[in-house]
Formats: C-alpha cells, sequence, structure tokens
C-alpha cells in the first residue's frame, strides 16, 4: 500500500472532553486532515518537542529516544497503519542499521516519539479516505447561509443528536464550518456521523 506523508498542524483544546486535544494532522499534498483525539500529557510531550522547550527531567518519550540512542537504534517512521471502531492505532518503525523493528503504539506516544527522532509520518490511502476530513472552498452566498441560525429545537441538544436530524447537505455545510473555525473535534464528529450513512 502506498503511503502519503502527514505534517502536524496543530493542537487545539478539546471542547467536550476535559483534558483532551485535538490532534491534527494534514497531508502534504492535499487539503484533507486527520484530526486524532489525544490526552493532555501526549499534547504535552509533542507541544514541547515542537517548541525545542527543555524540560528539568526526561519526559517519558525523551527517555526512549536516550535509550535507543544508547543501544544503536534510530528510528525510521511513524505509520497511522490503523483505524478500527474509530480508535487509531500506529506504529513505529525502528533500526539499528541492519535489521528493521516495528513497534505498535497508540498515535499520540509514536507521533511524540517520532518528533524526537525528527522523521516523517505517514498513514495509508484507506485510513485517510475514511476517517480524513477535506476542508472545501465555499463562496460568498454559503458562507451567508451559514450565519443563519438553526432551531432553537436543535441548539438545545447534543451535538450527536443534532448532527442525527441534518440533510447530507447541512452536515457538509456544517463540516465546512467547522474546518474554518479549526473546530477539528466538532469536524470529526460530523465526519463521522456522515461515514456512518455511506
Amino acid at each position: 500500500m502506498e503511503k502519503i506523508r502527514l505534517e502536524i498542524l496543530g493542537l487545539s483544546p478539546s471542547q467536550s472532553q476535559s483534558g483532551s486535544f485535538a490532534l491534527v494532522l494534514g497531508e502534504e499534498y492535499g487539503n484533507r486532515r486527520l484530526p486524532i483525539i489525544i490526552g493532555m500529557f501526549e499534547a504535552q510531550a509533542i507541544a514541547i518537542e515542537i517548541e525545542k522547550i527543555v524540560p528539568n527531567r526526561p519526559m517519558t518519550h525523551d527517555l526512549f529516544k536516550s535509550f535507543a540512542d544508547k543501544f544503536g537504534f534510530t528510528v525510521r517512521e511513524i505509520v497511522i497503519s490503523d483505524l478500527r471502531e474509530g480508535i487509531f492505532f500506529a506504529r513505529i518503525v525502528c533500526t539499528d542499521g541492519t535489521r528493521e523493528t516495528v513497534v505498535d503504539a497508540r498515535p499520540s506516544d509514536a507521533i511524540a516519539i517520532g518528533i524526537r527522532f525528527n522523521v516523517q509520518i505517514y498513514t495509508y490511502e484507506s485510513i485517510l479516505s475514511e476517517a480524513g476530513i477535506t476542508a472545501s472552498v465555499t463562496d460568498e452566498s454559503e458562507e451567508q447561509e451559514e450565519l443563519v441560525p438553526q432551531p432553537a429545537s436543535r441548539s438545545s441538544r447534543s451535538l450527536t443528536e443534532q448532527l442525527k436530524d441534518m440533510t447530507h447537505d447541512e452536515l457538509q455545510q456544517s463540516l465546512d464550518e467547522a474546518l474554518k473555525k479549526e473546530e477539528y473535534e466538532k469536524a470529526a464528529k460530523i465526519r463521522d456521523e456522515m461515514s456512518r450513512r455511506n
């Protein structure tokens, strides 16, 4: 299977799950986004390395790098390898120069380790097709339509319940709006509802 290179686009706090973050990955030569909900510790580990902040004591992912360095292993790449029942899985591809070893991991841990080794992050087309969110360009008339308030009966219910009552066009419009506002967690829920109907 051909791999698609991903870039880290950002981290944003989760609006519905306290202490969680949306890690947003984007395909290198496209406009699809892959939001993954991760924990606070993993988000901190990723942010610290991106910002090149040196903590007083090594974090777990720094310890992994030190351990690998001491024993002559390096990480070659990170692959978001699978998606089962809404849960992402990843692999850390390691090498000692002669043999290659694959280690299973959560995507958040794999990415936190991968950025410490300055390696590429990949996924497969099947995963991007299933879980990716495409940012589409809307014209001015569509933007004005988005400003029309929804009926009060919808707004008082949970987002999941609201999504179930929306048409496909309304879902697409809400998805575009969420992407424009960089509300990636909301976009992921809309994407899941659209996928459920297909």
